[in-house]
């Protein structure tokens, strides 16, 4: 989309900005659009690192069972809540 654009282009929309907004407002316009970045960045992080509430547990580490290296069937007791008695 923007792989036609020139530098001649840039300057045209350079100019434009400057008169429709002015020169006095360019720098606090500038400055409210890193800070909404900045927050939107932060935003994007976060959501990231917060683990899904309705997701099961899951272990963490490694418990040493492996389940394709037990060897027989296995018998389900009462405590594999999957089964119903």
């Amino acid at each position: 989309m923007l792989q036609n654009l020139t530098g001649w282009h840039f300057l045209i929309i350079l100019v434009v900005v400057l008169l429709l907004f002015g020169a006095p407002k360019l720098p606090g316009l500038a400055r409210s659009l890193g800070q909404s970045m900045k927050i939107f960045k932060s935003e994007i992080k976060s959501d990231a690192v917060e683990p899904d509430p309705n997701a099961p547990a899951q272990p963490s580490g490694n418990t040493g069972h492996n389940a394709s290296t037990t060897s027989g069937p296995t018998a389900a007791g009462p405590a594999d809540p999957a089964v119903k008695p």
